[in-house]
């Protein structure tokens, strides 16, 4: 698997596992599962691994540091994120989490993208993951926060990138309009942009990944649009941004595959290989379960995608055309 390294930041692969499924997103994963899925995922050349305290309050983070705990360290990217600081709440913790992962809900999160706060979330996920450090921290979802992660918050973890505790800052969001913000007027070296850059929302090639690449700012993309794009054909109940998808976007997911079925490509094959295509792009970041998802994932990126099958999604209008820049090596574009 070929590494990719952003103008600003450490090297990344071009796969990266993304462990909100370790913290229990929608179901239980079982400790075993969790740690086959970054096993796997290892195996299969993965060394970018992209978790948050919030995903399963906690749970992600304990469970990514203990199955890389035998890994050494200088060999793989650890990526966490600040904003959401975790507060017990023992009052509640009878409960499940309300917040989409199945776990109890002995912690409640607050929203705090001052100085302290930050400094407090990562001291919390440094403990979690078992580590000295972590190699990229991203604000999280700072969609109603814009006042206090744009002045405090970047300045905090520019501050922490300068003193040497961590290699690169960024923004993660499932927006692209403030990544664009956050690129345009801070000092990050990356943004996280979660389905935003997809086969099936192409919002961020107007604005955000033509201005990361002018300002040397690597981009990660996440997501297969949360499951539409996973399967070969999407499924009746098939969700889209964490809701039921919408009839008109699975005619069109739908659509997408008629194509690539043509070309003898998979949907999902097309959907990791066609966000590399933009030389802004460092890394797509994937969500897996258990070892066979991890393995599939790996498969999947391996596929060859010819040309052909760009040029005639750009023809019907399904996808926009191709950004000026290298294509990608190994037959994937």
């Amino acid at each position: 698997m070929r590494p990719r390294t952003p103008a600003r930041g450490p090297e990344l692969t071009e796969l990266g596992l993304g462990a909100a499924q370790l913290g229990n997103l929608f179901r239980e994963t079982s400790d075993a599962d969790a740690q086959g899925a970054v096993d796997a995922a290892w195996d299969s050349g993965v060394r970018y691994f992209d978790t948050a305290p919030h995903y399963g309050l906690g749970l992600s983070e304990r469970r990514l540091g203990a199955a890389l705990a035998r890994r050494p360290r200088a060999e793989y990217t650890v990526s966490t994120k600040v904003g959401r600081l975790l507060v017990p709440s023992p009052e509640t913790a009878h409960r499940q989490d309300d917040d989409g992962f199945a776990v109890p809900a002995s912690f409640r999160r607050v929203w705090d993208f001052s100085r302290d706060g930050i400094l407090r979330s990562l001291e919390g996920s440094l403990t979690r993951l078992g580590l000295d450090h972590v190699d990229i921290v991203y604000l999280h979802d700072p969609d109603d926060h814009w006042r206090q992660a744009s002045t405090t918050g970047v300045d905090t973890l520019v501050e922490l990138r300068d003193q040497g505790v961590v290699k690169a800052v960024g923004v993660g969001m499932n927006q692209a309009a403030m990544l664009t913000e956050f690129v345009r007027r801070s000092d990050v070296d990356l943004v996280m942009v979660a389905g935003r850059h997809t086969l099936l929302d192409h919002s961020a090639r107007d604005e955000l990944l033509p201005l990361a690449r002018e300002r040397g700012v690597g981009v990660a993309a996440a997501g297969y649009n949360s499951g539409l794009l996973a399967t070969d054909r999407p499924p009746s109940d098939a969700t889209y941004d964490y809701r039921p998808a919408p009839r008109e976007l699975i005619a069109r997911a739908d659509a997408l595959a008629d194509v690539c079925e043509r070309h003898g490509v998979t949907l999902p094959e097309a959907a990791i290989a066609y966000p590399l295509r933009h030389p802004a792009v460092v890394s797509v970041v994937l969500g897996a379960r258990d070892a066979r998802q991890s393995r599939t994932n790996a498969e999947r990126l391996a596929a060859r995608v010819p040309d052909a099958l760009w040029a005639e999604l750009a023809d019907l209008g399904l996808v926009p055309e191709a950004p000026d820049g290298p294509s990608v090596p190994g037959g994937r574009s």
